[in-house]
């Protein structure tokens, strides 16, 4: 089994592009990192499914929306759909994007998971 990496190592240079440093031997340059909120049960998630036509060249996109929970758990059900319905997509910033008009089929494998779905526009 691989031992566990506690944190970033110290000399992640590119966190601190654009930084001024010191000359102090001593200073410890620290990051302000937000912690990502701890992921709800599925029956506790209130998911909005929609279709999204804007910006993407004419193509339509579904987007689930709503989730509230740590980015790992995000992209894990984002692959889990993405796996079902047999398309592309991706899952950031909160939202999981597939590709094509797939509403209900979505709808309908987020409540058999155990999620509040909803159809959106």
């Amino acid at each position: 089994m691989p031992p566990a990496v506690a944190s970033k190592p110290m000399n992640d240079w590119k966190d601190r592009l654009g930084v001024v440093f010191s000359t102090n031997p001593d200073f410890q340059y620290t990051t302000s990192r937000e912690e990502e909120p701890e992921t709800l049960p599925p029956g506790k998630q209130r998911l909005v499914v929609g279709i999204d036509r804007r910006n993407r060249g004419g193509k339509q996109v579904t987007l689930v929306s709503g989730f509230v929970g740590k980015a790992d758990d995000l992209k894990e059900l984002g692959r889990q759909l993405k796996t079902k319905l047999g398309v592309g997509g991706s899952a950031k910033d909160g939202e999981i994007t597939i590709q094509g008009d797939f509403r209900d089929k979505v709808v309908d494998l987020l409540k058999s998971l155990g999620y509040n779905a909803k159809r959106g526009n």
